[in-house]
């Protein structure tokens, strides 16, 4: 599914309950994420809709190196020469999507969270099995705009992985907070704001402590990895994450 202008020229590609971004300005366009494999025909699809066209994307920037963040971004490197930039801390987990160890096991955990076996399942059949990495990626500076269309601020929020961060977009009132703060847990099959749960998380203390990060952009918007947009703040939905806690 595609949804256009979540915030001020932030278009949404979802399916199978993950999410990326496509963001415009007049200097062109960036991918925040790349979702799935299964995702690439839509990202065709919101190209054609908005009369954009791929050699307009000038870079694909990773909130972090998990396999449903990294999903068509090799494709997208190779047939289009889109940059790929992630944190220096998740750039070896962008290679290897799968190398990873959360806090608790990720294989056993939906055996004890029943409601995520749908969710999980649909991941699956979006290809979340077979990501390809990417290894061939520069590094997503932080602390300030990025010069890249939409010129987001970065900033680290590490805790889901070490290199995750958030990308604010000050002039949209907008943050895309990847899965440092989501509103759909594939891992447990609950809605609304919180940390993902622990099955895919490497410290939940440090993703708890991240969530300030987020409070401090005061956006009105907040753009998550998995789940619908929140549109009732960034310190609100920091405030519901905090008091469910780690899981």
């Amino acid at each position: 599914m595609i949804t256009r202008d979540v915030a001020d020229g932030i278009h949404l590609i979802t399916h199978a309950n993950v999410n990326c971004y496509l963001v415009e300005d007049q200097d062109g366009l960036t991918l925040v994420d790349a979702g799935l494999p299964s995702m690439w025909s839509m990202l065709l699809e919101l190209l054609a809709d908005r009369g954009r066209r791929p050699d307009e994307i000038k870079a694909l920037v990773l909130t972090h190196g998990h396999f449903d963040h990294v999903g068509f971004a090799l494709r997208a490197h190779g047939e289009w020469g889109v940059p790929v930039l992630v944190h220096s801390g998740d750039s070896h987990l962008a290679a290897h999507p799968y190398r990873y160890t959360p806090q608790r096991n990720r294989f056993l955990y939906p055996f004890t969270h029943p409601r995520s076996l749908p969710l999980l399942g649909r991941m699956v059949a979006a290809g979340a099995l077979a990501v390809k990495g990417v290894s061939d990626t520069l590094p997503l500076g932080t602390g300030a705009a990025v010069p890249v269309p939409g010129r987001p601020t970065v900033v680290h929020t590490p805790g889901h992985t070490d290199g995750h961060c958030i990308l604010h977009f000050p002039d949209r009132d907008a943050v895309l907070s990847g899965d440092a703060l989501v509103t759909l847990d594939p891992y447990t099959g609950k809605s609304g704001p919180q940390i993902v749960a622990s099955a895919a998380t490497k410290d939940t203390g440090q993703a708890l402590a991240s969530l300030k990060a987020i409070a401090a952009t005061g956006a009105a918007t907040v753009l998550s990895g998995h789940g619908k947009p929140w549109t009732q703040g960034a310190e609100a939905a920091v405030s519901r994450a905090v008091r469910v806690g780690a899981h």
